[in-house]
């Protein structure tokens, strides 16, 4: 009996030091703005920035930007390719000798809103050709990402969002990460709005915790038709 509470002691100690080496005992930020600019009837251009943090907007994790053109099928069916450079600090400990990881991505996706009364419920399917620099070599890695997305409001001005998503590899390991998400939204005007809320990161083995804050604006460039009737 007494080695099992010898292995137990054990076990819990050693967990906690790993979650202190990785930083999974910490509240990280993810600081996001995304921007949707129709500029016609059938395109739009996507733009996203992020800066992500392992602690409360410090200790540097990441940041990506991203640029999408986007190609409306219909009003509920987009399709969408572009390009986006991520950098990528792979430890928690700071003042390492591991070199940040630099990527450039090609994205293809496809996005389909569907409307239930008040509720959206958005389908994103992506694939992603992922060329990476690393300090072991340059690797080209290629992945699927299907994320489920509803969205419902509460009021005129306030809302609700959630998403879980899951990213696959196209080689082994064939799991790479799961995303859940959970926010409060405030819509600023008819073109702009913040959210904030909780996001759980899971990785094989790895687990961490984020506050996330999120800009998104859309901006309509289309020309207005005319309501006088010229004779």
């Amino acid at each position: 009996m007494r080695g099992i509470y010898v292995l137990l002691i054990i076990f819990c100690f050693t967990s906690t030091s790993n979650a202190q080496a990785t930083g999974e005992d910490k509240f990280g930020t993810w600081a996001i703005y995304f921007g949707t600019n129709r500029v016609s009837e059938d395109f739009s251009l996507y733009t996203e920035l992020q800066l992500n943090h392992y602690e409360f907007f410090k200790n540097y994790n990441q940041f990506w930007a991203i640029l999408l053109l986007n190609y409306h099928l219909s009003d509920n069916v987009v399709v969408s390719g572009g390009y986006g450079y991520f950098n990528n600090d792979p430890t928690f400990l700071e003042n390492t000798e591991f070199k940040d990881v630099d990527e450039n991505r090609l994205m293809e996706q496809i996005v389909v809103n569907q409307s239930f009364g008040n509720l959206n419920m958005q389908h994103r399917y992506r694939f992603e050709q992922r060329f990476l620099n690393t300090a072991n070599g340059t690797p080209t890695r290629h992945r699927f990402r299907y994320r489920l997305q509803l969205t419902h409001p509460i009021s005129r001005k306030w809302f609700v969002n959630v998403f879980d998503e899951i990213f696959l590899n196209l080689q082994e390991p064939t799991f790479d990460q799961n995303r859940l998400f959970l926010a409060l939204g405030f819509n600023i005007s008819d073109q702009v709005n913040m959210q904030a809320g909780y996001l759980k990161l899971h990785f094989t083995g790895r687990h961490y915790d984020r506050v996330q804050f999120v800009l998104n604006i859309n901006t309509d460039f289309r020309k207005k038709q005319s309501d006088t009737i010229e004779p």
